[in-house]
């Protein structure tokens, strides 16, 4: 494309470019997709049905799973189609559409890790005050908050970025349109624009992790030295809590703490942040809790009986 020719749509290079391999990828990743929408909507259909689970924690979880299902589906739609129909093509105000809803619900999944490690401490540290203190207004107030945080993380990254001239080349190496890979197709110097997406990206997420770390060290502590009745069920919960918050924050912070620069791992990373990340969250929170488990078979049993009972 000539000089001060804007850029209309982009090319999408994607994970291989051998047919044969793209119809594996597409039914590994058909796969991880389903897995991702039947785990999250097993834990949302759980807590809205089952009386027992309508407590906070199991609010925000549910939230968080409403969150992955939308974080894993802005990525995945146009990965299986572009494997499935070897079109590598997706327009300008796409391109940028799908960096606005990665940010977002990337945003909001950060912010409402935050809110559920909030209400871990004031579980383990006000017991007695516990349900008074996260009240039904206090949680959706958490979850409001998480969502326009979100929403705010992303507006500023594409507000920056569409004031950026693209005009040529237009080819992206990855399988979806991110900040990292757009920002170096620019015609103009972007040293300034990089510091700047690194800091509300990059340097945000590792502030925010390390806070986590401390917090959780904090309650696992009080825990161990004070906690007797339901010791197990209370470390469990964080320790689930924490494989979470580590791997929604670590391949973020690989990918968006440092100058934009292309590694030969950032693709396996992208695979990880994007589209297993989803996919696990909704595993360790179930497979990691008894109590989940528990009602889920609950809720499957009631369903099958409900059936039987049906008239003919």
């Amino acid at each position: 494309m000539e000089n001060n020719t804007q850029v209309t749509e982009f090319v999408l290079l994607g994970l291989s470019q051998n047919r044969k391999v793209q119809y594996v990828l597409f039914f590994c990743f058909l796969t991880i997709y389903s897995t991702t929408w039947l785990g999250n909507l097993t834990i949302i259909l759980t807590v809205i049905f089952i009386p027992q689970l309508h407590i906070p924690m199991y609010f925000l979880l549910a939230n968080l799973a409403v969150i992955d299902i939308s974080e894993s589906s802005v990525t995945s739609l146009k990965l299986l189609w572009d494997l499935l129909s070897n079109s590598h093509i997706i327009s300008y105000n796409w391109c940028i559409a799908q960096i606005f809803f990665i940010h977002f619900t990337g945003g909001t999944v950060v912010f409402l890790l935050i809110a559920m490690a909030v209400d871990r401490y004031i579980a383990i540290y006000k017991p007695l005050r516990y349900l008074l203190i996260m009240n039904h207004s206090v949680c959706i107030g958490l979850v409001a908050g998480a969502w326009l945080g979100g929403f705010a993380h992303s507006i500023v990254q594409i507000g920056i970025l569409v004031q950026l001239p693209f005009c040529g080349p237009n080819i992206l190496d990855n399988f979806y349109c991110d900040i990292p890979q757009l920002i170096k197709l620019a015609c103009t110097n972007t040293y300034t624009v990089e510091l700047l997406m690194v800091s509300n990206s990059g340097l945000l997420l590792t502030l925010i992790f390390f806070i986590l770390l401390v917090s959780y060290t904090v309650i696992l502590v009080k825990i161990r030295t004070h906690v007797t009745e339901g010791k197990h069920k209370a470390f469990s919960t964080c320790a689930a809590q924490i494989m979470v918050m580590s791997l929604n924050f670590v391949p973020g912070m690989f990918i968006y703490d440092r100058p934009f620069k292309v590694f030969p791992g950032d693709k396996i990373v992208s695979v990880l942040y994007t589209l297993l990340t989803p996919m696990l969250n909704s595993m360790i929170f179930t497979l990691r809790n008894t109590e989940m488990k528990n009602n889920v078979r609950k809720l499957i049993r009631k369903s099958l009986l409900s059936k039987r009972t049906e008239p003919s």
